[in-house]
């Protein structure tokens, strides 16, 4: 196994801390409702992206990544970026286009954490831009829905294959520290099977028990099949495929067919909290560490969870 040591070391340190008691300074997990989250468009690489981040933050904030969906366009996750932004998050999406088996459309792809180090980094120094000098540059956490999740895990796991991936192999960017990634699942849709990932990083699936395209069953057998922790599986009852989007089945995308039990509000409330929560508890945040691996599962009556630490 060649999990980061970096990954258990922020682990063991928030673990620590969590179970003295000790909360770090700003990372409150109860008290993002009442933070601000301003918005603005810029340019990643080639693509057109949306930027939230908490308005009135001090100090360097670390950046999440949003890979999004096949065929949904970035606005769609208006609502879940801010959500996951008010804990504390540079949250950048792009609008990943390209061709892919002969359909030119939205599709993430592994060169995706590259292009948004790149953007960090100039963003960081761009004296106009409302973010300068408050990104964290060493710090790339993300976050993956349905395709976008897949083409994750493959960051994750440092491996290379199509169409996620078109290159004759891929290294993980060191920055990269952990994944949160919503209706997402390896399962091989030619031959139908699950296979290992010796993932790099922690990695957490999100999952609507009521997702009828990319099915709980197949993100428990990807759950399982990942070899290294920390890795989490959040099961969300009631949610569908389209869980964390503003709207049900959007405008040129796939169209879901399992109703979705709960409001769309509800829904992405529920699933960027525990995206925020794990990817802090990945980055040394006691309180948020505590939340995801002791008392959220019981505080949360719409999910159940299962965590391997290691």
């Amino acid at each position: 196994m060649r999990l980061r040591r970096t990954a258990h070391l922020a682990l063991a340190a928030a673990l620590t801390a969590a179970a003295s008691g000790a909360v770090l300074a700003g990372t409150n997990a109860t008290a993002n409702a009442a933070t601000g989250v301003a918005h603005y468009s810029t340019q990643v690489t080639n693509d057109g992206a949306d930027v939230y981040y908490p308005a009135g933050a001090t100090g360097e904030l670390p950046v999440a990544l949003l890979m999004q969906g096949a065929k949904v366009h970035r606005m769609y996750y208006a609502e879940y970026a801010k959500a996951v932004a008010s804990y504390g998050f540079v949250v950048v999406v792009p609008n990943h286009k390209r061709l892919v088996f002969f359909d030119q459309n939205y599709y993430p792809s592994q060169k995706m954490p590259a292009e948004a180090l790149e953007w960090m980094d100039d963003e960081n120094a761009r004296t106009s831009s409302p973010l300068a000098g408050k990104i964290d540059t060493d710090t790339l956490v993300l976050l993956g829905h349905s395709f976008g999740g897949a083409a994750a895990l493959g960051v994750a796991e440092e491996s290379c294959g199509i169409p996620f991936c078109t290159t004759l192999g891929y290294s993980l960017p060191g920055e990269v520290k952990a994944a949160s990634l919503f209706g997402t699942n390896n399962k091989s849709p030619l031959f139908g099977n699950t296979a290992s990932m010796d993932n790099q990083i922690p990695v957490q699936l999100v999952q609507g028990a009521a997702d009828g395209m990319a099915l709980p069953a197949d993100a428990e057998a990807s759950y399982a099949a990942l070899e290294n922790g920390p890795k989490q599986i959040v099961r969300v009852a009631g949610v569908n495929h389209y869980g964390i989007t503003n709207v049900q089945s959007p405008s040129g995308a796939e169209a879901e067919t399992s109703a979705q039990a709960v409001s769309q509000a509800a829904s992405i409330d529920t699933t960027a909290r525990w995206a925020a929560q794990f990817l802090k508890a990945q980055l040394g945040d006691a309180a948020a560490a505590d939340y995801v691996y002791s008392s959220g599962d019981a505080a949360d009556a719409g999910v159940t969870v299962s965590t391997t630490i290691g």
